[in-house]
Order: structure tokens, then sequence, then C-alpha cells
């Protein structure tokens, strides 16, 4: 049988949840020029997971693969039928390979090898998949200035100058799993809010003192 993307998704994220006592699945996340298919949190790190299924080619995987290696902790390819036997050729030693197959009514994995530690990811590119809000609550959990003036690129820069590594991941980590998408459009609404008001505050501030330098 040939397994389409839409035969695999749900059947696989039954079996992610079977294999990670603790992890939250977001689909369809951009990475630089690519799409990532999965992106799954735990609590050792992000893992991003690229389907390819027997309806699917090689010819972007080599973009896929540099992409995902920027952002995620650890990477997975999940290969159908058709690919199987030449999949661990196209992509890098540290990935993980799980294969998957039709059984009558049953779809099932296989993991042929785990994933490693990706040694090229990026905390700045992790950084990067955090919504302006949620870098706000990073800053207040951390006790920096709010800086709601300020870009969202500024902001990312800030948090990488002054935060080590480790308290970055392990920020990264909660604030993608406690991501409502119920409530975002609301919280981006309030902050882009605050955000006008105090930068009106800076405005009037600096009118003020201009006036006071002429006087």
């Amino acid at each position: 049988m040939k397994l389409l993307d839409k035969d695999i998704r749900e059947p696989l994220f039954d079996w992610l949840e079977s294999q990670y006592p603790k992890i939250r699945i977001l689909e369809e996340k951009q990475i630089g020029r690519s799409r990532a298919d999965v992106l799954a949190v735990t609590g050792q790190g992000l893992i991003g997971i690229e389907i390819k299924s027997d309806a699917d080619t090689y010819a972007r995987l080599s973009r896929q693969v540099r992409d995902y290696d920027r952002y995620y902790d650890f990477n997975i390819v999940v290969a159908g039928t058709r690919h199987a036997a030449h999949i661990h050729e196209h992509v890098p030693a540290y990935w993980g390979i799980v294969t998957v197959e039709q059984e009558g009514e049953r779809t099932d994995f296989y993991q042929v090898r785990p994933p490693k530690q990706n040694p090229k990811v990026k905390t700045a590119a992790k950084l990067s998949l955090l919504w302006r809000p949620e870098l706000a609550a990073v800053q207040e959990r951390c006790g920096l200035p709010k800086y709601r003036e300020k870009s969202k690129a500024f902001v990312q820069k800030k948090l990488l100058d002054v935060l080590p590594a480790d308290v970055l991941q392990r920020e990264i980590i909660h604030a993608l799993f406690e991501r409502d998408y119920t409530t975002i459009e609301e919280e981006i609404e309030a902050f882009q809010k605050a955000r006008s008001q105090t930068g009106g505050q800076h405005k009037t501030k600096r009118a003020q003192r201009g006036n006071e330098r002429k006087n």
C-alpha cells in the first residue's frame, strides 16, 4: 500500500507520544526557506521531523536538512517503504531514521536509529521561533527590562547577549510547551497596544527634553 503524508501523520503523533513521556507536537513550522512537517517539543529539546512519504522525492531534502539543522536540537526523518532502503544516504549520521509500513489497517513505525544531538543547531534560530509576547514573557521571568518599544530582533539579540545558553534552552522549551493558539491574537494585540503607548510616552519625553534644551 502506498503511504501518503496524510496517512502517516496521525499514527505518527500517537507513536511519538508513546516514545516520549512529555511531548507537545506542533505542525508546519516555517524554518528558513523550508517548512518543517513537525516540531516535537520535549523536555530534552526541540525535535524536527521531516516526513518522506511514498509520494515524495529527495529533490528538496538537502536544503531541508540545512534548515532543520539550524533550528532543532535533534532531527528525525520518517520514511515510507519506498525510501526505507536508501534514506540513510540522504541525511547526516546524527539524524534519526524511522520507517513506516502499513500492516492491514495498522500503521507500524520502526526506529532504525535514534537521533543524536545536532552539532549545527543555532540558539539564535531556536529563539526566533518565539513570538514577541513570548519573548516578553521570557524577559519578565528572567528579570530583564521590557524593551516594549524595541523590535523583536533587538530583544532576541539582547536575550542572546545576557542569558546563558542553558537558560535560553529552558525558556524556549517552556514557551513552546505553553503556547496557546486560541489566545495569541489577543496577546499580540495587547502587546502592540502597550508598545504603542510606551512609544508615545517616549516621544513626549524626548520632545519635553528638547524644549528644555532650547529654553
